[in-house]
């Protein structure tokens, strides 16, 4: 199963600066499999995102385990690139209780 990676609803904005597509881009050069999970544009309702990565920015990548990858987009971006996606520090979602 492919990753997720979890992004603004904005797929029309395909400019370099766009933090979304920037990561967006590298998996696609870098050939990972992914699933794109649009979300809201406004940050008080990324309730999801928080949750999964413990603060409310895009975007994030979600692993197969649960986990999740965040840092800025050119960091995002160069690790990709660099074939270390799957070696990335994630984080652990809260679990509900």
């Amino acid at each position: 199963m492919p990753v997720k990676l979890h992004r603004c609803s904005m797929m029309w904005v395909k400019i370099g600066a766009h933090p979304c597509w920037c990561v967006q881009k590298a998996l696609d050069q870098a050939g990972v499999e992914y699933e794109v999970v649009k979300g809201p544009i406004s940050r008080s309702k990324r309730d999801r995102i928080a949750a999964l990565s413990g603060q409310n920015l895009y975007p994030v990548i979600e692993f197969e385990d649960g986990s999740a990858y965040r840092q800025g987009s050119k960091e995002m971006a160069e690790r990709i690139r660099a074939g270390k996606l799957f070696d990335a520090p994630t984080s652990t979602p809260e679990v509900s209780r």
